[in-house]
Parts: C-alpha cells; structure tokens; sequence
C-alpha cells in the first residue's frame, strides 16, 4: 500500500498506525518526528504532479484542509482520493478508523482505544468558561460554529463565544473581541503561531492561555493526551 497524506493530523495516524505505507506527505507534517518521506508542498498549495509521480494506491484529504480544485486534479490523474469530514469530537473516531480500514490496517491501534477511552471519560468540568479563540490576527480570526476544535473545547467545559456565528472561521475587529470580556483568551501556536510575545498584549487585563494548536485542532494520536495538555493550560491561564 502506497499512501499520500495531506493532512497533518492523519500523517501521524497513519504513520503510527501503518508503518512503511506513507510515500509522501505534506511540508506541515511534522509528527512523527523523523518521518521519512517524499514532501508534497503544502495543505492549500500541493504538487499534484509530485504527487502523481510517487504513484499512490491512496491519497487521504480533508474537506476543510484541502482545496477541492487540487483533490480533482488528482483523481482527473487517476488518483484515489479520499476526504474525511470531521466536525466533532466522535466524528475524528469514526472517520480516522475509516482512514486507518483504507490504509489496510486490518486490527484496530491500541493509541485510538486509549483515545477514544480518554473522551469518554472525561469527568465533569468543575465550572464553565466563556472564551474568545483566535487563529489568526492581521486580520483578526476566531472559531466560529461547527467546528472540530470548539466540539474539542466545549467537551472540557469552555464555550467560545463566537459559536452561534453564521461563518466557521468568523474576521472580529480586536475592539469587538476585546468587548466580549470572555473568561480566558485561547491562543493556539497554529495556524498563527502565537506566543507570549505575539498575542497576549492584544487584550490587556483578559487571562490568555497559549495552547498546543497539536491538541486543540489535531485527531490522531495526539487525543489521548489532549485533555491533560488543554487543561493544563486553561489552569495555567487561570490560577
């Protein structure tokens, strides 16, 4: 089995779960560490003749990470493509062990039991948080409804308040998100890599917790120790 991924998260799934089946992967792929592969350019920008070249059984995409002119450009080459939906926490299960079935991974990997056993375990969040989650600023972007990652959120007990907007990925004006007074500013390290340097300073006396873009927007192996690294965080953001 040949396999092409194009999503980071499945990268390392598969990587984890099918060892020798990925031929090429994305130059955001950066779990496992070491992985050795041919590097397809990016999520939004790949080399489909690159990646036609490498001759794969399979390339694995994602409706929101991939764009659709590069996904039919690849099967027009005869390329099987197939595209994963995940807007939850219980769809990424689903369709990862859909993406794992198609790679020929015939017995299920221990990492997405212990996942899966993590979520469904998770106990009862002490109190609730109201949160403002940005994405990316210059212009300023935040989780907005149905998304992945604010399913991830609101399972450990934090509703961002942007969830009831008409748009996935809403622009706010920083007067605007700074009036929401929300409990705590989630700033994760991806897609805009904020730091302690980059970000907090935007909304002076609001508590901002940085985050692992990895654990917050990532479903593969790193959800088994999501909610540890998550809440980590939120406390540190919240002594």
């Amino acid at each position: 089995m040949r396999v092409v991924s194009l999503v980071p998260s499945l990268t390392e799934a598969v990587a984890r779960s099918a060892p020798g089946a990925l031929v090429g992967a994305t130059d955001w792929c950066t779990h496992p560490s070491g992985l050795d592969v041919v590097r397809v350019g990016g999520t939004k920008n790949p080399k489909t003749d690159r990646i036609v070249s490498l001759a794969p059984d399979l390339v694995i995409a994602n409706e929101e990470e991939n764009r659709a002119p590069d996904l039919a450009a690849l099967r027009a080459a005869g390329v099987e493509v197939l595209v994963t939906e995940i807007r939850d926490v219980p769809q990424a299960f689903r369709e990862l062990a859909r993406v794992l079935d198609a790679c020929g991974v015939t017995a299920r990997p221990r990492w997405l039991d212990e996942a899966e056993e993590t979520w469904s375990s998770l106990p009862p969040p002490p109190a609730r948080l109201r949160a403002v989650v940005p994405i990316w600023r210059r212009p300023w972007m935040v989780l907005g409804r149905d998304t992945f990652a604010g399913d991830v959120l609101a399972r450990l007990g934090v509703d961002h308040l942007h969830a009831g907007h008409p748009d996935r990925y809403p622009r706010i004006p920083l007067a605007e998100l700074r009036a929401c007074a929300p409990d705590v500013v989630i700033l994760p390290d991806e897609p805009y890599r904020f730091t302690a340097d980059d970000g907090p300073e935007a909304f002076p006396g609001l508590p901002c917790a940085l985050v692992s873009g990895r654990h917050l927007t990532w479903y593969g192996p790193s959800l088994a120790e999501a909610p540890r690294a998550l809440g980590r965080a939120l406390r540190a953001a919240r002594p």
